[in-house]
């Protein structure tokens, strides 16, 4: 082939690369250690965009430099089907989910092999076919028997658009993540994961993870463990108290009211001893009403009202107290019921202010702030009888520890995570695998009639109509649907034997393969996707069924791409770019690399179209430098080192997940290397493995022009080049001479040469001396230990 032509040579290597079944490993490889490599598998959306490419672009060039570098790598994909999306797009376009995701899929599939990925298609997973959710809906079986599955009535988030149950997680700012419809609060039968088991396991699991510091912030966070003491408010001419969590039990001598949540189950307990019942029960009707997440924040003003006949005691000091029920004060955080402290609290400040209740200030203010308002600082104690004097952070302690002792309170760990609600209210999803019998209650589905199949019509009669499984009599299906993050929690583990009807997976290759060395995706997992594997994943533990603790040992997310004008591309701002008419114009190799060159993988970077094009000269001047090549010979003394520089560079920046600068090293080297009138076959072969993740089409096409007759062997069965240490020692350099900006020769110089030094010695070189010939110098610009430049 006389040119480069891309779109004839991808096609060709892509089919020999399936025939020859070169990216489907065997679980045990003689001298190779196993290397599980895995990317977040996309939405059956229909359309993979530039985002896409930039991850699998990026994740494809670390898992082929691991292929090179002797790995026995693993490397599947699949689709994540189930879902809203799926369902809502199905009913605008009026088409049955499955044909509309049969079809996206179809179509997928073909854009993620244009870009000549490493995927072994043989394991691929559709989470919406019988054969993958039959093994969720055993899960699910295996959780229900550990006990780590119940059905609860309860106040959950609401979306009225979408018709079904979210998540904490699935609501960003009071809005459904999905559709953006403010949530509303309501009562539903359903069931829930007992994730809150693993609270303490999950947050210290992060400790041993290589994440980005970042995304274990987050978790944290979310799981909000919070250690302190639950106190106990005796109630005045009552037999009970109201049981309160702080981690501030230096402040309990400025308590001087106590607020309990609208929810709260003792308020139905003192009914008859709260003398303005009726009015009390109005109001718990409209904080019912009203938006969780608004409540949770600071921006309407405080509502509330005191229950009447209703008093406490302060069981620091014995001073009787009021107590309150108002909404800004939930159930999900502690014991639903709070001790205010308004002079040390802004919420409970502002609710002071409303209602004229005291501030009893029991911390000094640091000397010249100002005494108005509330302190949440730290300082030292007043007003607190024996602890007076006292920092408060010792106070805590000592306070908390007294009245342990006395028996008023127990040290106690709250979390801020609560089970996950997994049933949803929508037809395109996994059949819970339960059944409901009106003697017997709840029963699972046997194992043997796995899977439970989704029906034709949602909420079909055929469907529900059943038998119990326990007395035979009639019973009803359950018609909800599990949460599609149920599907994309384990499906890492079906891919190491996704072909299995018998298991839901072989315990040989579970050890094999497991679990996965890296993973690579988006930052927006951060919370959702990544905490629901890390619970399944220490939930199958437990249930034997895997012996390691954490499904991703090192995860790295991927940057952002930007449409041409800088912004986040978007059909309403006009600035999509579609990758499938660019690889029929480019070739997918350009697009690889110049996605890999727009940025650090982290950080992302802006498209522009004249990247590309500028990446695509850079391919053809790659694709002509083999005229230059011959069997033998030698590289002069400076190109042999600056090639062992490369080698050395590129690997250390490619295990970083810095591709771009990887590439760049690369460029420099073909640079040089133009200057030269040979090139041996041996350093242009290694040149050859440098390029090969980056654009493995274009590498594998020169390899193989260069073995024409013999047994084939693909440039990816062949060894990433070792450097030589000899080669790279720190006590001298490559100095780049350059005419106006061209490179005219490459010298080898002492590191820390001196401007006068360089300029003699780039001026005694021939190669210089010919370019320069007469012309005058009228500038020399000179970059210690890098480049000088004549201009002239």
């Amino acid at each position: 082939m006389k040119d480069y032509q891309p779109k004839e040579i991808e096609k060709k290597w892509q089919k020999v690369w399936e025939e020859k079944k070169l990216y489907q490993p065997v679980e045990k490889v003689k001298g190779k250690k196993n290397f599980y490599h895995l990317v977040m598998f996309p939405y059956t959306s229909g359309n993979l965009h530039l985002g896409h490419w930039y991850n699998y672009s990026g994740a494809d060039v670390y898992a082929r430099y691991r292929l090179l570098k002797g790995f026995n790598v693993l490397s599947p994909i699949g689709f994540d089907s189930f879902g809203l999306p799926a369902e809502n797009a199905a009913i605008k376009n009026q088409i049955n989910p499955r044909d509309w995701t049969e079809k996206n899929i179809e179509r997928m599939e073909g854009q993620i092999k244009s870009i000549g990925t490493i995927y072994d298609w043989s394991r691929e997973v559709i989470t919406s076919h019988p054969d993958y959710y039959r093994w969720t809906q055993w899960l699910f079986l295996q959780f229900y028997r550990q006990g780590l599955v119940y059905r609860a009535k309860r106040r959950v988030n609401w979306c009225p658009s979408c018709q079904t149950i979210l998540a904490n997680e699935q609501v960003v700012e009071g809005k459904c993540e999905r559709c953006g419809s403010s949530v509303a609060p309501k009562q539903v039968d359903h069931w829930l994961f007992k994730i809150t088991d693993y609270a303490e396991e999950l947050l210290k699991g992060l400790d041993s993870l290589d994440w980005p510091e970042r995304t274990k912030t987050m978790q944290r966070n979310w799981i909000g463990k919070s250690e302190g003491a639950e106190i106990a408010f005796p109630l005045v001419g009552q037999p009970s108290s109201l049981a309160v969590f702080t981690t501030r039990a230096d402040t309990i001598f400025g308590v001087t009211y106590l607020v309990i949540s609208p929810e709260h189950p003792q308020l139905e307990t003192l009914k008859s001893a709260i003398k303005n019942w009726p009015g009390v029960e109005r109001y718990l009707e409209k904080a019912a009403q009203a938006n969780v997440f608004e409540r949770a924040g600071q921006k309407e003003k405080k509502t509330g009202l005191r229950l009447e006949g209703i008093s406490a005691v302060n069981p620091a000091n014995q001073e009787e107290i009021p107590v309150f029920v108002a909404d800004y004060v939930l159930m999900n955080y502690g014991t639903g019921i709070i001790m205010a402290v308004p002079a040390h609290d802004q919420r409970d400040f502002e609710f002071a202010q409303l209602f004229h209740l005291p501030l009893k200030e029991v911390v000094k203010r640091p000397a010249g702030e100002s005494g108005l308002g509330t302190y949440e600082g730290e300082g030292v104690m007043k007003n607190s009888g024996p602890f007076d004097g006292q920092p408060s952070e010792k106070a805590r302690l000592e306070i908390q520890d007294w009245l342990v002792k006395e028996g008023k309170a127990k040290a106690a760990v709250h979390y801020k995570l609560k089970d996950w609600s997994v049933s949803r209210q929508r037809y395109w999803g996994a059949p819970i695998p339960m059944i409901h019998c009106p003697d017997c209650g709840w029963q699972p589905v046997p194992e043997k009639d796995l899977p439970v199949l989704l029906p034709s019509l949602a909420r079909s009669p055929e469907f529900q109509s059943t038998t119990c499984p326990r007395c035979g009599g009639p019973a009803k299906r359950e018609t909800d649907t599990l949460d599609t993050f149920v599907d994309s929690s384990w499906y890492y583990l079906r891919y190491v034997d996704s072909q299995n009807e018998e298991k839901i997976a072989e315990a040989e290759k579970i050890k094999a393969w497991l679990p996965v060395d890296i993973y690579i995706g988006g930052v927006e997992h951060s919370i959702l996707h990544l905490l629901y594997a890390r619970f399944f994943t220490k939930a199958m533990r437990d249930l034997g069924l895997v012996d390691f603790l954490e499904p991703f040992l090192k995860l790295r997310h991927q940057g952002v791409i930007l449409g041409p004008d800088g912004s986040k591309m978007s059909k309403s701002r006009g600035n999509v770019v579609d990758p499938d008419d660019l690889v029929e114009k480019y070739g997918a190799d350009a697009i690889r690399s110049y996605l890999c060159f727009t940025g650090p993988f982290s950080e992302g970077g802006t498209w522009k179209l004249s990247g590309l094009q500028g990446m695509v000269r850079f391919l053809r001047r790659v694709w002509r430098l083999k005229e230059k090549v011959q069997p033998a010979g030698e590289l002069s003394l400076g190109h042999q080192k600056q090639l062992q520089q490369a080698i050395k560079k590129m690997g250390e920046d490619i295990e970083r997940f810095h591709f771009n600068t990887a590439l760049s090293a690369l460029m420099i080297l073909l640079r040089a290397w133009e200057e030269e009138k040979q090139i041996p076959k041996k350093d242009y072969l290694q040149f050859l493995q440098l390029l090969a993740p980056f654009t493995p089409h274009l590498a594998e096409e020169l390899y193989q022009s260069f073995r024409a007759g013999e047994k084939f062997q693909s440039i990816f069965q062949t060894s990433w080049p070792n450097y030589r240490q000899e080669m790279i020692r720190e006590d001298g350099f490559t100095l780049v001479v350059q005419i106006n900006g061209k490179v005219r020769d490459q010298l080898e110089a002492p590191a820390g040469i001196e401007e006068k030094a360089a300029q003699a010695q780039a001026l005694n070189s021939p190669k210089v001396k010919s370019f320069l010939g007469k012309k005058k110098i009228q500038k020399v610009i000179f970059v210690k230990d890098k480049l000088i430049n004549f201009v002239v």
